[in-house]
């Protein structure tokens, strides 16, 4: 490496150095402090903040609907019925409180529990950090009979607040344009904002969210369009989450009290599956780490539910109790099939946690633990068939976790003829570093060996995995770990299971690579064969995935080429730009050949398309909202045909469906 001598400048160190962000400055120096960065989720997180300040009118029961709008032009625009901001002059201010609200951090009505009792919105930078990202902001607001306005251009005011005409309604209208010298990414998608205000609706019951695509028009002409509303809650909720899941019990039990001085609302449900999925709100908030209100649940529900079990002598024909009488029972074994959403609503939540997304109080563990003990036990002696039928399937799931123990021990176990406890299949890198290490899970045995040939074996590692491996929607816990490629994967990436407190619980601190890398076929096969894969870390492996190392790696669809030109193109509208640019748009003068299987690449073309860091293109999994996730992943891997069937039809280009 070429040296360089560096001149060090010494400067003074004083008070002069100190720079002083003024106002929204700061939110416009370092965006992603506020919103978490400056890509899709950021983008989509100005929308949030917006109706936030909605959802805090509809909780303080001055609010019924809510209109969000995508504009032609990527705008966003959020009216509202509440009362409006208050346009008044600010005692301290001096200035309009309309403008004080949306150029101020932490202003607004929800730090004053006079005016809301709960908020929603995480940090309190609400709307003026919307404001400080976007190029044009204009807000609108009726109240007392008038209709005011203001503009904004990246967080600062362009005019006074005036009235500009009468009202005889109130509520809020903001309408805003991301600032795209900021942002990356340009284009607001639709599905996740519908998912996001499907939630909202469900979450504050009574509320009406519509959600219009100004962008897209309909074959009668109309806007692209959904509209978001629930009677039921909660229960509608887990209803919708587990939509393509076989009951196991008829009813939704649900439950909604504020006696214990704190709204507590929570609705749970079992079904035939294997899985536990529970997704919890504060004040809207998702909380994916959980907290004290996830805490207060878990144990209200085993304690209640071991009673029962213990006094409906079902253990003991079962075998499940030990020589001295006591129950051989794990808490989750009551967890299993369980699908719940949990909502409190905290007057002054605190949150903690890697992403500050975990609730704090400690008070609130004992309110929701005392809510549920009162609502389960009524449930469950008010509808003993139901009641049986969760016990028998607790007790299914207690006896396959002690075989699934076992079957779990023996992914641990070293090999001799593996090479030190590595799936013989594997073949590794050369470095040590698992920060720059990466591991690729190829479809098949001949791209596997392609892909060995083709790679910087110095950091990047080859597992061929054979077929379709195990669809673990459908297992039992201890087949999941019988299976041999499943099992392969787990010893590969130097993972262990098990505390003394959860033996499910994952140890990530000796994973062996940064980047799990997942390379299939550009075909119907292949991307069913990465949608198993994918299934696989989101049920048993879903921490690989929260911290950003699991990735599908996106091979070309075709290399084009005209006299001495060529371009991997990995779209059509790559190839349709090639041909455009090389052939005046004549399909007939180029040469195109379409990739259906990484088998059809030499080993220096995988390289230079699909592997090579300089080049590649790699798509990250994340998991932006749980609950949506695993009621896709339901609906695609379970057995269920025709929400999948509906999937399929309103989401792929491509699809061709059989009656």
């Amino acid at each position: 490496m070429e040296e360089k001598d560096i001149e060090i400048t010494e400067t003074a160190y004083t008070g002069a150095s100190i720079q002083v962000l003024e106002g929204l400055e700061a939110v416009r120096k370092r965006p992603a402090m506020y919103i978490g960065d400056i890509s899709t989720k950021g983008l989509h997180h100005l929308v949030y903040e917006v109706v936030d300040n909605s959802i805090d009118e509809a909780l303080a029961g001055f609010c019924t609907n809510i209109e969000v709008g995508i504009g032609e032009d990527n705008s966003i625009t959020v009216v509202d019925n509440g009362r409006g901001i208050p346009v008044d002059m600010h005692p301290k201010e001096h200035r309009s409180a309309l403008e004080v609200v949306m150029t101020v951090l932490h202003a607004g009505g929800k730090f004053n529990k006079n005016t809301y009792k709960v908020s929603g919105g995480l940090h309190g930078v609400g709307v003026s950090c919307v404001n400080a990202l976007s190029s044009r902001l204009v807000v609108e607001v009726c109240r007392d009979g008038k209709k005011y306005i203001q503009e904004y251009a990246k967080g600062k005011p362009t005019c006074e607040v005036h009235a500009i005409g009468e009202a005889t309604n109130t509520g809020t209208k903001v309408q805003f344009w991301p600032d795209y010298s900021i942002f990356t990414e340009k284009v607001y998608q639709y599905d996740i904002l519908a998912n996001r205000m499907r939630e909202l609706a469900y979450l504050n019951a009574g509320i009406t969210i519509t959600l219009t695509d100004y962008r897209v028009k309909n074959d009668d002409g109309s806007f692209k369009q959904d509209v978001f509303h629930s009677d039921d809650g909660l229960s509608e909720f887990v209803r919708y989450i587990d939509g393509s899941r076989v009951p196991l019990i008829s009813d939704v039990i649900h439950l909604s009290t504020d006696k214990f001085g704190t709204p507590v609302e929570i609705a749970m449900s079992y079904n035939t599956d294997f899985n536990e999925n529970v997704y919890s709100y504060v004040n809207n908030i998702n909380t994916i780490e959980g907290g004290t209100h996830v805490a207060g649940f878990r144990a209200a529900l085993t304690r209640v539910m071991k009673k029962y079990a213990e006094e409906s002598k079902l253990l003991e024909k079962a075998k499940l109790k030990d020589k001295d009488g006591n129950a051989n029972m794990d808490p989750n074994d009551f967890r299993e099939g369980l699908t719940a959403v949990i909502s409190v609503k905290v007057a002054e939540p605190q949150f903690e946690g890697q992403t500050k997304t975990k609730l704090g109080n400690s008070e609130v563990a004992g309110m929701v633990s005392a809510a549920v003990a009162e609502a389960l036990n009524n449930y469950l002696e008010e509808n003993p068939e139901e009641a049986k039928k969760i016990i028998e399937k607790v007790i299914l799931a207690a006896q396959a976790r002690i075989a699934a123990r076992n079957a779990r021990a023996s992914v641990l176990r070293k090999s001799p003829l593996s090479g030190g406890g590595l799936p013989g299949k594997l073949s590794d890198c050369e470095s040590n570093d698992p920060t720059i290490c990466e591991l690729f899970l190829v479809e098949g045995d001949s791209a596997g060996g392609t892909a060995k040939s083709g790679r910087d074996r110095h950091f990047q590692a080859i597992l061929p995995l054979r077929g379709k491996i195990l669809n673990v929607e459908k297992a039992m816990e201890h087949k999941v770990f019988e299976s041999e490629e499943v099992r392969n994967i787990f010893t590969a990436l130097g993972i262990t299971f098990g505390t003394e407190d959860d033996p499910k619980a994952l140890n990530l601190s000796k994973i062996r690579y940064h980047k799990v890398i997942i390379m299939a076929d550009a075909d119907v096969d292949g991307a069913h064969i990465a949608t198993l894969i994918m299934t696989l870390f989101f049920r048993h492996l879903k921490e690989v995935i929260e911290q950003g190392h699991l990735y599908i790696a996106m091979a070309p669809l075709y290399l084009c080429s005209k006299g001495n030109y060529k371009e991997y193109c990995w779209n059509d509208q790559q190839r349709r730009d090639f041909i455009q640019k090389y052939a005046n748009g004549d399909e007939r003068q180029i040469k195109t050949q379409r990739y259906k299987g990484l088998g059809e690449m030499s080993d220096e073309q995988l390289w230079e398309t699909t592997m090579d860091p300089a080049n590649r293109l790699l798509k990250k999994v994340t998991i932006e909202n749980a609950a949506e996730a695993d009621r896709t992943i339901s609906m695609l891997m379970g057995d269920e045909v025709a929400p999948r069937r509906d999937f399929i039809e309103r989401h792929a280009t491509y699809a061709k469906i059989d009656a």
